[in-house]
C-alpha cells in the first residue's frame, strides 16, 4: 500500500476561519494510514486570508501544496486541483464537509480495489428538505444518465488516474459531480459508493438554495442533451 500515491484535492473558498483545523486533522489522520499522499489546496476566487492561509498550511505541512484559482466554481477547483495532482491515485472532496476518517476509510478501499471508482454515499442530511431535493435530483440524473449510484454529488470521490477519461471533466459550476457519473456510465468504470452517516458541516454556510436547487435541475436536463 505504501507504494501508491494519493493527490487529495481540496477547493477551498472563504474558509480562512477553520481550514487550518480541517487541514490539520486530515494530515494527523493520513499519517496513520500507510499510504503516500499530497493535500491540494485549491483556494478559489476568496475574498478572505484564505490564500494566506493556505501558504502557511503548505509551509507546516509536508504533504500540502497550494494551487491558486483566481476565478470561483466548484467545479472549476477541481479540475485546477486534477491537472496540479502528481499521484496515481486521484481523489477529491468537500473539505467543508469530510471527516478525517470518511477521507481515510474511501481512500483505503480506493487502494483494496484498485480499478474501481470509490465515492461516499451520504446518508443524512441536515434538514427534510434538502432531504427531498437531493432524493429529486438523483433521481433526475438516475434517468437521465442510466446511474445505479445514489449519491451523484457525494464526497470523496476517489480514481486511479488510469481512468483518464475523468481528466477531460468539462464543468465549472456544480455539475461537475453529475459530468463525472455520466462518464463513469458511459466508459464503464464500475463505482463503489461507501456509506456515509456524517453530517457535520466544519464551517461557513452551505451555499445551497432554492435558486441554486432549481438550476441544478435544469443543468443536468442541459448536460443530458449536451452528451446526447
Amino acid at each position: 500500500m505504501s507504494a501508491t500515491r494519493a493527490s487529495i484535492v481540496l477547493p477551498v473558498h472563504n474558509q480562512a476561519d477553520h481550514i487550518g483545523q480541517v487541514v490539520g486533522d486530515y494530515v494527523a489522520a493520513l499519517d496513520r494510514v500507510p499510504l503516500e499522499y499530497e493535500l491540494v489546496l485549491v483556494p478559489n476566487a476568496c475574498r478572505d486570508q484564505t490564500p494566506a492561509v493556505a501558504h502557511t498550511l503548505a509551509g507546516l505541512h509536508r504533504g500540502v501544496r497550494v494551487v491558486e484559482s483566481e476565478l470561483g466554481g466548484w467545479g472549476r477547483a477541481v479540475r485546477v486541483g486534477l491537472a496540479a495532482a502528481t499521484g496515481e491515485l486521484l481523489c477529491y472532496t468537500n473539505s467543508a464537509r469530510t471527516a478525517p476518517e470518511e477521507l481515510t476509510l474511501t481512500l483505503l478501499y480506493a487502494v483494496a480495489h484498485p480499478n474501481v471508482v470509490v465515492k461516499a454515499n451520504r446518508k443524512i442530511r441536515e434538514h427534510w428538505t434538502r432531504r427531498l431535493g437531493s432524493l429529486l435530483y438523483n433521481l433526475e440524473c438516475r434517468a437521465l444518465f442510466d446511474l445505479a449510484c445514489w449519491d451523484v454529488n457525494g464526497t470523496p470521490k476517489v480514481f486511479p488516474r488510469d481512468m483518464s477519461a475523468l481528466l477531460g471533466l468539462t464543468r465549472d459550476d456544480d455539475l461537475i459531480d453529475a459530468e463525472f457519473a455520466a462518464i463513469c456510465r458511459r466508459e464503464g468504470y464500475p463505482m463503489l459508493e461507501v456509506p456515509v452517516f456524517s453530517s457535520r458541516r466544519h464551517g461557513g454556510k452551505s451555499t445551497t438554495n432554492y435558486g441554486s436547487a432549481w438550476k441544478m435541475y435544469v443543468g443536468a436536463y442541459q448536460l443530458w442533451r449536451e452528451r446526447r
